[in-house]
């Protein structure tokens, strides 16, 4: 099946500097972009009911820069005052240089992995004394917490935020060709706001192997799926995509 209409579901990049622009040039394609779902913060009231104080814990584990902004926003809420010797591990560098919104980061102990968890568990692992708390959304990542028991971090999960379905009534979600996912809440998202979504034709992508699974136990084919070894990233397995079926040379 030739593409002709892609949408993607994330905010609306900057095309100029974005690869999505090659494709649109490359393909003569047409790609919207529309964010299937929005964060709500965990209300202090209701983080309380956890019984879990903020510093009873001396190490933060951060994998996106929503768990560092809820974090800190129930920290003040709670009036829990973040010593300096807490010691923050991040998935990525560029969550860690994100904490510099919130303390200085030059006098804090800092530790980052290359996008993948299990290089930050190098880290984690030289810091085996220490007790983690994992903030996150009530749709996490199970593969992480399976790595951080089976190397018996003292840790706890707690969520910070919520990830709820946006209003997608005003797309025609009949009118694209292939569907791009990049979370488990945007597979739920599509069923939530299109719950009688029959796929028919349309290519489904899907980035992470989370939102793979998603896809597939919400009854969907999934013909694009990323990082793979000749794909690392999901404009790259777009592109092969389109390179086999829209016949480009």
């Amino acid at each position: 099946m030739k593409v002709k209409s892609l949408l993607v579901s994330q905010p609306k990049p900057d095309l100029e500097k974005s690869p999505y622009a090659d494709i649109i040039k490359k393909y003569n394609v047409k790609i919207e972009f529309k964010k299937f779902f929005k964060i709500e913060g965990v209300a202090s009231k209701d983080f309380r009911q956890n019984r879990i104080n903020m510093l009873d814990y001396s190490a933060v584990i951060f994998t996106s820069k929503n768990a560092v902004d809820h974090y800190f926003r129930l920290c003040v809420e709670l009036r829990a005052q973040v010593p300096d010797t807490m010691k923050y591990f991040c998935v990525t560098e560029a969550i860690a240089l994100y904490l510099q919104k919130y303390i200085q980061y030059r006098k804090r102990k800092i530790f980052h992995g290359n996008n993948l968890f299990t290089d930050l568990m190098e880290s984690i692992k030289k810091h085996k004394t220490e007790t983690f708390l994992l903030p996150c959304s009530e749709t996490y990542n199970q593969d992480v917490l399976k790595i951080l028991d089976e190397n018996k971090i003292n840790y706890t999960k707690t969520e910070v935020y919520r990830t709820v379905p946006d209003d997608l009534s005003k797309l025609k979600i009949q009118n694209f060709d292939m569907l791009v996912f990049f979370s488990p809440s945007g597979i739920k998202s599509l069923f939530h706001n299109f719950p009688k979504f029959k796929q028919n034709s349309t290519i489904i992508a899907t980035f992470g192997e989370t939102t793979s699974q998603e896809a597939k136990l919400a009854g969907l084919k999934v013909s694009v799926e990323a990082p793979n070894p000749q794909a690392p990233s999901m404009t790259m397995a777009i592109d092969q995509f389109l390179q086999k079926n829209n016949k480009v040379k």
